[in-house]
């Protein structure tokens, strides 16, 4: 592995089926957007409950992708 530099941001997906669900549609969309994705940390779960049981999950990650070389210099 070579020297990289990294840029994190915090993004928060959700799901009705699960955590696991939540964190997959929040890398998924990021990854439409964000070049070089390379990880993720789960920062923050959280749910929303209707009658006394769940009805959402909420998982706040932070994800990191590589930043680009400036090409041609230094």
């Amino acid at each position: 592995m070579g020297n990289h530099v990294y840029k994190m941001v915090e993004i928060v997906g959700s799901s009705t089926t699960g955590t696991d669900d939540a964190i997959r549609n929040a890398v998924k969309t990021a990854s439409s957007s964000l070049r070089h994705l390379d990880w993720f940390e789960v920062v923050q779960t959280r749910g929303h409950l209707v009658d006394g049981k769940v009805a959402h999950y909420q998982v706040t990650l932070k994800v990191a992708f590589r930043l680009e070389p400036k090409s041609g210099g230094t």
